[in-house]
């Protein structure tokens, strides 16, 4: 399933593509305001609803939509802010038989389910007058609001509020998903979210500029590693990760999780007092004891080790940065989490200078302010940083936006809210390193632990802690496919 994200520029442009491949502009508007007008009917049982519409092509599909619920036998009342709309909306316009009522107030009187029809994706200034009014009345009362395309005065680009917004119940898209569907706040403003198809060939796609998608198995499962009849430990990678002398269980829930999700062998550099706790914990790993800098240097020095951590539980300071430093200058592959980052809060054009070879910063929003000062939504935000610094960023949250430098970028939204635990982080960071040591590309890698991550809490439900979430990778893994061996002939398996 394709799960590319149009901005409100780029859908503008595949209406026209298809009205230029010979599809009328009135006959999508159609299909759109039916498509509005059948999900309705599946989701509510008949009942009285006003439909809200502006003087704009998001106003022409409620047009359609009022109509076709009516041809229905719904109880449907109208009404119409601003001018009547000209061009397909207006052809739409004439062919409504019902009043058009004004716009006040007094029309919300009675009106248990409502359809905004208001203002699209493209909304370019904050909503004001009547209508913000009108959704303001529209909040308070808590009706029921299914919103085509997305809710009035919602930023489909960027998940922003222009001004006021009133949360749908459900929203009707179509053809493709806007950022704004799956950015918050924007993702729980639109509540459900139906993507209707409403006739524009899928192959015009090819020829859009979009760079954007809704994280999902179909954008990295190709890259995923394999295992094959002959694969040893030494083919599935080696990662090193640096681990804190007093929050220990940090970098041990990474080592676990970089295990499960598939390296062959994983070293933790432990400092010597902690060696103990490190070593007792983690059987399935190498514990290495470590003094000092040299120290792991000298790990370093085997090019087997190819995929390094460095954050979790590390402290912050001198010594984390310097190690950070010295395994860029290697040019292998390298997730910076957590301590790691902020060790380079005085700093961040030395770590940005230092990037040489694939690399995935992970920061929350906190982190990601020491490094970077770039401001607005977050998916630029997160591009911008991806770009200056050459690494690709992983900006956390419940809606995670992945970056590339290249401009690259994935949203998210499978995470539930059981993952605000401690320890959830270390995991992640875990994960990702894992399958960069198994040679998987950093933006795939990364988009792939987080989408594995959100399914393994979503599998585990409430009373979710980190320690959880290594043991559920291995059934997450099988869901979405992968390779097993069986009597010594690779099969494909083909789950989710």
């Amino acid at each position: 399933m394709d799960t590319t994200l149009l901005t409100p520029t780029e859908m503008a442009g595949m209406d026209r593509a298809a009205m230029a491949a010979g599809i009328p502009g009135a006959v999508l508007m159609d299909h759109a305001g039916r498509a509005v007008a059948a999900a309705v009917m599946a989701r509510w049982r008949l009942r009285p609803t006003l439909v809200l519409c502006g003087p704009g092509n998001n106003g022409g599909d409620g047009f359609v939509a009022a109509r076709r619920l009516a041809q229905a036998g719904w109880p449907v009342r109208l009404a119409l802010n601003g001018a009547m709309p000209g061009g397909d909306a207006g052809q739409h316009a004439a062919l409504w038989r019902g009043k058009i009522e004004p716009f006040s107030p007094d029309m919300l009187d009675d009106s248990p389910l409502v359809i905004d029809a208001l203002f699209g994706a493209g909304l370019s200034r904050d909503i004001d007058g009547d209508a913000a009014v009108t959704i303001s009345l529209l909040i308070a009362r808590g009706v029921d609001i299914c919103a085509v395309d997305v809710p009035s005065g919602l930023d489909g680009a960027t998940g922003q509020l222009r001004g006021v917004t009133a949360p749908a119940r459900l929203t009707v898209t179509f053809f493709r998903k806007k950022p704004g569907h799956v950015l918050q706040p924007g993702r729980e403003l639109c509540g459900e979210v139906v993507l209707a198809d409403i006739g524009i060939p899928t192959a015009l796609l090819a020829h859009s500029q979009a760079r954007c998608w809704e994280n999902a198995p179909g954008l990295w499962r190709a890259a995923m590693p394999s295992l094959r009849a002959t694969s040893n430990k030494f083919h599935r990678g080696h990662a090193l990760i640096w681990g804190g002398a007093i929050l220990t269980g940090a970098a041990r829930l990474s080592a676990l999780a970089a295990m499960r999700v598939g390296a062959g062998l994983l070293t933790v550099a432990a400092p010597r007092a902690a060696w103990s706790v490190y070593a007792a914990h983690l059987l399935s790993a190498m514990v290495q004891p470590m003094d000092d800098l040299a120290d792991f240097t000298a790990l370093l020095a085997d090019p087997r080790r190819n995929a390094i951590l460095i954050g979790p539980g590390a402290g912050v300071g001198e010594a984390t940065r310097e190690a950070v430093l010295a395994s860029l200058a290697t040019g292998r592959a390298m997730t910076i989490d957590a301590d790691a980052i902020t060790s380079f809060a005085a700093d961040p054009a030395r770590l940005f200078a230092a990037i040489a070879g694939p690399c995935v910063l992970t920061p929350h929003e906190g982190e990601f302010a020491r490094l970077f000062t770039a401001t607005g939504d977050k998916l630029s935000r997160a591009r911008r940083a991806a770009a200056q610094s050459g690494a690709v960023v992983l900006l956390k949250g419940s809606d995670t936006v992945i970056a590339a430098p290249d401009g690259r970028a994935a949203i998210n939204a499978n995470a539930p809210p059981t993952l605000a635990t401690g320890g959830s982080g270390d995991v992640l960071a875990g994960m990702i390193t894992g399958l960069l040591a198994q040679g998987m590309p950093a933006f795939e890698a990364a988009c792939a632990a987080a989408w594995l991550h959100g399914a393994a809490a979503q599998r585990f439900g409430v009373g979710l802690i980190a320690e959880d979430l290594p043991g559920l990778l291995p059934a997450v893994l099988a869901g979405v496919g992968g390779v097993a061996v069986d009597g010594g002939n690779a099969r494909a398996m083909t789950g989710g």
